[in-house]
């Protein structure tokens, strides 16, 4: 600055432009420079300008970083990937930007959250039916969180395996076997019968000291034909994109809770819509679940009860899970309560308890208890347990 002062001075005196170039150790072409810098600006003209192009070809336009920003605002957990098919879904008149392009405009604006690199990935188990909408669902509840009022809520979801599209999202009081019938009997009338529905060994879903690790919910879905898959105890990664959905929910439905259940229900609500027909999701090719989805051609009625024609008898298992024959009261298990078995004489003195097509187990004439045949829910029947 000091130097440019003293060069203008000397010309302002009246010294030539060649010379004085010279003795500076400038072009002319530079000390025209100058000198029309000053005489167009005054002294401000003299100040240092920034180097950077008045246009960069690749900066992205205000108009559209401000779309981005926006779109950010609105859902919070989105990332690049999604912003930019939301961008090209809602506005197909911009071209779209590069997935590293908006997330460096995110990061820009302090809305990239750094986490750590995981060492690696967990493997899940095979998978039977998830190549198609309907062929698998997934259940289960996401861990219970305190709404303002103070009371738990247990938010339980199903969700089709194959196109994510989340089917369920209520909040319940608790894990109760009767509150999840209600959940899944809506689903169904809403949806129609899946192939196969796959959870963890919890309850309500699987009950470890009953018979076969059946529970009351699960013989309800045995009823209905529908197939049931377990993952590996202790192991929730084998419902990997089911607990993906909960990271999800988790951000954008519960922090902060409502402060009461019907609150609440309404953020699941609003979650529920924005996931299945708002939100793009890259494993679909930036398409929304509701894209994919299509209801199941298999319409929910209540089942028929099962008949026996190849059995001796047919029984139904009393409320307290017995077996009545005559003056014996045979022990079977109490989540049969109410179901109609078949029984038949397989040998002298030994009877053979059926389920539908599946044989559960025998009894003879001395013990007043069902003991377990050989598991009928085996890996490719029925009910698919995932190998220990």
């Amino acid at each position: 600055m000091d130097e440019r002062l003293k060069f203008i001075a000397r010309l302002l005196e009246g010294e030539k432009m060649a010379p004085l170039c010279r003795e500076f150790g400038i072009s002319r072409v530079t000390g025209y420079k100058i000198f029309n810098r000053y005489k167009a600006c005054g002294l401000d003209g003299l100040y240092d300008r920034s180097r950077a192009p008045y246009r960069q070809a690749n900066k992205l336009p205000f108009q559209v970083e401000r779309t981005i920003l926006g779109i950010k605002k609105e859902h919070p957990s989105w990332g690049a990937p999604k912003i930019r098919d939301k961008l090209i879904r809602q506005y197909p008149m911009i071209p779209p930007p590069a997935v590293s392009t908006i997330h460096a405009a995110l990061d820009r604006n302090g809305l990239v959250k750094r986490r750590k690199r995981r060492r690696h990935k967990a493997r899940g188990t095979a998978l039977i039916g998830a190549d198609r909408p309907n062929g698998l669902w997934s259940a289960d509840y996401k861990g219970e969180f305190q709404l303002g009022n103070r009371q738990y809520c247990y938010p339980l979801t199903i969700s089709d395996y194959r196109s994510r599209y989340l089917l369920a999202c209520e909040g319940l009081e608790s894990t109760k076997s009767d509150f999840a019938f209600s959940v899944f009997e809506r689903a169904f009338r809403d949806f129609g019968l899946p192939t196969a529905i796959r959870t963890d060994n919890g309850t309500p879903f699987a009950a470890p000291c009953a018979l076969f690790g059946l529970s009351r919910l699960a013989v309800w879905w045995l009823r209905l034909g529908i197939n049931i898959q377990r993952i590996k105890p202790g192991q929730p990664q084998q419902n990997g994109r089911h607990e993906r959905i909960h990271l999800t929910l988790k951000k954008e439905a519960t922090k902060p809770p409502g402060f009461n259940f019907l609150q609440q229900q309404e953020r699941f609500d609003t979650f529920m819509q924005v996931y299945n027909n708002e939100r793009p999701h890259q494993a679909l090719g930036g398409a929304y679940p509701g894209d994919v989805y299509t209801p199941s051609a298999r319409v929910y009625e209540p089942p028929p009860d099962p008949e026996y024609p190849y059995h001796d008898r047919t029984i139904r298992v009393t409320r307290c899970g017995r077996i009545c024959l005559g003056s014996r009261k045979i022990n079977f298990s109490v989540v049969f309560a109410g179901q109609l078995v078949g029984i038949r004489e397989v040998a002298d003195q030994v009877w053979q308890v059926s389920f539908l097509e599946y044989d559960l187990g025998y009894f003879d004439q001395d013990q007043d208890r069902v003991e377990p045949g050989p598991d009928p829910f085996a890996p490719g029947t029925v009910l698919t347990m995932c190998p220990e």
